[in-house]
């Protein structure tokens, strides 16, 4: 057995600038970040079939590791910068005239292509929102004389950054200096947490833009080997999907998510030394035959495999010599007589057909066309199969008949493919 990516040109002059301006500004402004993620299979924790987040943490996570690793989520850094068009007046009546922010906490789900074709779905949302504040001296605005500049932080605010307005939530990071302020907040639901001036601010700028996310990949076990890319696509400004008012505005209109989904699957069949011999004998061995004249009722042997899979896989088996029901033959060299075999498979537990059934004692056909499906339940890791040969009853009176030869031989080829 074998295992087998003048006015006229000054008319045409002014056109050709709009158009190029037009051409070059979304390449500018967009903002993109890639977001990886890879299922390897892993024999120490065969029962993890998960994808692993692989994207290099930036910002809030980076940072504090700790909080990301409890609540599961994962940041990101990217250089948008939010300017103030006009000055934030103390006590603005609206919201949107001075601090606040909405992020996309929503579930949103996008499609992720294999290069086959197939497709998968992702889903995303954000969890949380932060950035670094810069302004004048927070000390000046206020008129606050204390060397610690934190007091006149709160002030301009009535509260400190590192305490999040309603529904955002406290994250427990906050770090100042007299005139900046870094901040993250949790955003649990998609709605403006607002903080309103208590002072004139005549400018104010975020540095760049924070946010952790929270995936929900696909089943990597019901994936084909290779990458999956996709993208989601959020806007920025106001009254966008990343919305800080009508004041602070963005330097890019949009930000986009680069999925990379990366698909290691594992198939792997060893068989035990000497296993690519197979001798069929009878129940007991040939003792009642040779001294008794008792016939044998069928010939027989189970041969063990131990089998690795994290992924879909057929298999079928070529034969030497085939019959009419795509059984394999065994051939007697002598008399040049053929008798049938039969190849049945029994494979472990977490290993199933096509309909979720457990493969006990199944039986093969040759050739690719007439190839059994299976699937995995979670990672099979060295487990024990067993393949079946076995000449049925019905054949043996005709291969004890006079003038039979000693042996029958025959080649079976067993085939574990996982391109399905």
């Amino acid at each position: 057995m074998n295992v087998t990516g003048v006015l006229f040109s000054r008319r045409l002059f002014w056109l050709w600038s709009l158009l190029m301006v037009w051409w070059l500004m979304p390449q500018a402004l967009a903002q993109d970040v890639s977001i990886t993620a890879l299922f390897k299979p892993d024999s120490a924790y065969p029962h993890i079939n998960q994808f692993k987040n692989t994207t290099p943490p930036s910002g809030y996570c980076q940072l504090y590791p700790e909080q990301c690793e409890e609540n599961k989520t994962f940041s990101l850094q990217v250089p948008i910068r939010f300017e103030s068009s006009r000055a934030i007046l103390a006590n603005h009546a609206s919201p949107r005239q001075g601090a606040t922010i909405t992020v996309p906490a929503q579930w949103r789900e996008l499609s992720v292509r294999h290069e086959s074709g197939a497709v998968e779905q992702v889903r995303m949302r954000i969890t949380g929102v932060g950035s670094k504040y810069v302004t004048e001296d927070v000390r000046t605005l206020t008129g606050d004389t204390n060397d610690d500049s934190r007091n006149a932080h709160n002030l301009l605010w009535g509260q400190s950054w590192v305490y999040a307005p309603s529904p955002c939530v406290y994250s427990g990071v906050g770090y100042y200096r007299p005139t900046s302020y870094g901040f993250f907040w949790k955003a649990p639901e998609q709605a403006a947490c607002n903080k309103q001036a208590k002072f004139d601010v005549p400018w104010l700028r975020y540095d760049h833009l924070d946010f952790s996310y929270e995936l929900v990949t696909p089943n990597p076990l019901g994936m084909l080997a290779g990458n999956y890319t996709g993208s989601l696509t959020y806007t920025v400004g106001p009254n966008g999907d990343f919305d800080f008012g009508d004041v602070m505005l963005p330097s890019s209109p949009v930000l986009t998510m680069s999925f990379n989904l990366d698909v290691q699957h594992t198939l792997k069949v060893d068989i035990p030394p000497g296993g690519e011999k197979v001798q069929l004998v009878p129940a007991g061995g040939w003792q009642s035959w040779l001294q008794a004249g008792r016939k044998p009722v069928r010939l027989f042997r189970d041969q063990t495999f131990n089998i690795s899979a994290s992924s879909r896989f057929k298999m079928y088996m070529e034969c030497e010599w085939s019959t009419f029901s795509y059984d394999c033959m065994l051939d007697d060299r002598v008399s040049r007589r053929g008798v049938e075999l039969q190849v049945y498979v029994t494979l472990p537990n977490g290993l199933t057909d096509m309909s979720g059934q457990p493969v006990r004692h199944m039986r093969m056909r040759s050739g690719a066309a007439n190839a059994l499906y299976f699937q995995p339940g979670f990672y099979v890791d060295r487990a024990p199969g067993v393949l079946h040969f076995e000449v049925p009853q019905s054949q043996m009176a005709f291969m004890l008949e006079p003038g039979a030869g000693p042996f029958y031989r025959g080649k079976v080829t067993v085939i574990w493919d996982s391109e399905v």
